[in-house]
């Protein structure tokens, strides 16, 4: 019996039709349309907006703000944000078919990622701060240059994730899986704070 392949992480979106790269625009904009492939979000302000329900496959939101926009039932299939504004947005909420994402230098305290399978999700120059992490499963997830303060990891399934460069995390090693996960030694400090060690 062969061994199963280990699905590969679909490629960051990167191009676009020209018709679809759209600047400025706002909530009215996604009016009656339900499904957006291959689009570019550039400069666009959806804070607070409904986009549930809404299909967005293989597209990139450059420079937004999606702060407190509505998330139920929402496909995210290879979606990228880079440099946006996703404050306390529950991805938890999203459809479970296909999610797929990549973040890149977005604000992203207070969201929720609460029980979303994404192993190799790759977080680059993010802040993460009191993200909720519970019950997600965050194997081989790279946290680049990320801020992690307050960010709350219970049952959450961090084998072979990449904590290396990653900053102001607490983690306990008894309520995660943390085989192979990767830190620097300082950044253990934040691994073994529930024993009260000194480490010098």
């Amino acid at each position: 019996m062969k061994p199963r392949r280990k699905p590969s992480v679909a490629r960051k979106p990167d191009c676009f039709p020209a018709e679809n790269v759209v600047e400025n625009w706002d909530a009215q904009h996604l009016v009656g349309c339900a499904e957006f492939d291959e689009y570019r979000f550039v400069n666009c302000d959806f804070s607070g907006a409904d986009l549930s329900h809404k299909r967005f496959a293989d597209c990139l939101f450059e420079r937004c703000n999606l702060s407190s926009a509505g998330l139920a039932g929402t496909a995210l299939q290879n979606v990228a944000f880079e440099e946006c504004k996703l404050l306390g947005l529950q991805f938890t909420a999203c459809r479970d078919m296909l999610f797929g994402v990549h973040f890149d230098q977005c604000q992203m305290r207070y969201v929720s990622f609460a029980g979303r399978k994404m192993p190799d999700t790759r977080f680059v120059r993010c802040t993460l701060d009191e993200a909720d992490l519970v019950d997600c499963d965050l194997s081989n997830a790279v946290f680049q240059d990320c801020s992690l303060a307050g960010a709350v990891f219970q049952n959450t399934v961090l084998l072979g994730a990449d904590f290396t460069s990653a900053t102001g995390f607490t983690i306990d090693p008894e309520r995660n899986q943390l085989l192979n996960a990767r830190f620097t030694l300082p950044g253990l400090l934040g691994v073994v704070a529930k024993y009260g060690l000194v480490v010098e």
